[in-house]
């Protein structure tokens, strides 16, 4: 049953028919029906009648991000379709696309970050536009999104360009360029949007800001949680840069054989998480130590958009069908593969949210012969 299925065994054969079965095994030209383009029609329908209902009649000029939400939104509208096809659910729509212009889309981790940018990245786009209509303040729903698109598209395209599927890039991958061009474009304006900011008196600032770590018991746990993460970090990443330690050997081949996989995804992912991930960890413990670290909430948001996208790619391409066998995660630690795996998506979720709702801590701190002046503020 398994060896019948698995599509690398016979990837060896010269010629464009072996290449196929390892890509897009869910494929069947013969299955394209009428009914396909009818549900592409209705999902485009539902979308705008979606934008509609949500902002109401305004001009698209009242705040140009509404437009880059409705662009992206269909964008990631696009990528559930190609999911949904790719997985044998529906047919017609995206073949051409898949086959000449992105085959990576064909990968487990393609397949993956299609789904989350269809589903997720969909609705929060919805959400943002909601706000924006209603001009209501969406800096921190923004910068959740903001981090995860940037995790999703970095490390597709970086593993696009360095994974063993490489040879197989088309002059269609330079469009990427105005994509990522708009996403950092979109990401000042949401980095220059002001703070909501609570009405706190200077006094009770300072009486949180002055609560040492002890009398802040979930903040202990939390810098716990924050230290695990960041070992974790730090140990994956040495386990990708090929570390010649017994303990990384037998992690990457009895627990996580997807980070050996050639396809590049995931040695990029972990790169990013060493490097960019983990000084983030050691600043979050920093600022729940001390108080005013005012970078830490706008920070912990983007990280926690970054981090929920990239192990949710991770977790899935770990177990999905069109991963090669030997590098699927081995049923014997399935269980403590997930659970350390969702933990460590949990951990800057949970950061994020205390920056949310707590925020005095992280606020600037008040200079004594400074307070009767801002008092009114």
């Amino acid at each position: 049953m398994g060896s019948a299925e698995r599509g690398p065994a016979r990837g060896n054969g010269a010629g464009s028919g072996p290449a196929a079965p390892e890509l897009g095994s869910g494929w069947d030209r013969s299955r394209s029906s009428p009914a396909a383009s009818a549900l592409v029609v209705t999902l485009v329908l539902l979308g705008l009648v979606s934008f509609l209902i949500l902002t109401g009649s305004i001009s698209l000029f009242q705040d140009p991000l509404y437009c880059v939400f409705v662009v992206f939104s269909f964008v990631s509208a696009v990528d559930l379709l190609i999911a949904l096809e790719e997985d044998g659910i529906i047919s017609g729509f995206s073949q051409l696309f898949v086959r000449e212009a992105d085959p990576h889309l064909r990968t487990a981790h393609g397949l993956l970050t299609c789904y989350w940018d269809g589903s997720v990245h969909y609705g929060l786009c919805l959400g943002l536009a909601a706000a924006a209509g209603s001009r209501k303040n969406y800096r921190s729903l923004g910068l959740f999104w903001l981090g995860s698109l940037l995790m999703s598209a970095v490390v597709f395209l970086l593993g696009n360009l360095i994974g063993k599927y490489s040879p197989e890039l088309s002059p269609s991958f330079l469009l990427n360029l105005p994509f990522l061009l708009l996403l950092t474009w979109a990401g000042r304006r949401l980095l220059q949007q002001p703070r909501a900011l609570p009405s706190l008196s200077p006094e009770k600032i300072a009486e949180e800001q002055s609560k040492p770590l002890y009398r802040r018991p979930q903040d202990a746990l939390l810098i716990l949680m924050l230290i695990l993460t960041a070992a974790f970090t730090f140990f994956r990443g040495l386990v990708v840069l090929d570390c010649p330690a017994d303990s990384c050997f037998d992690y990457t081949y009895l627990h996580e054989p997807y980070l050996r996989d050639p396809v590049g995804y995931p040695k990029v992912q972990m790169l990013i998480l060493l490097f960019y991930l983990l000084p983030f960890l050691l600043l979050a413990i920093h600022g729940l130590a001390l108080p005013g670290c005012c970078c830490l909430p706008d920070c912990s948001l983007l990280c926690a958009g970054a981090v929920a996208q990239a192990q949710f790619a991770h977790l899935g391409s770990s177990l999905h069908s069109r991963t090669p066998f030997p590098y699927q995660t081995p049923d014997e630690v399935l269980g403590s593969f997930l659970v350390s795996n969702a933990l460590y998506a949990l951990c800057p979720g949970l950061l994020a949210l205390r920056c949310l709702r707590s925020p005095a801590f992280f606020l600037p701190r008040a200079r004594p012969g400074l307070r009767p002046e801002k008092k009114h503020q």
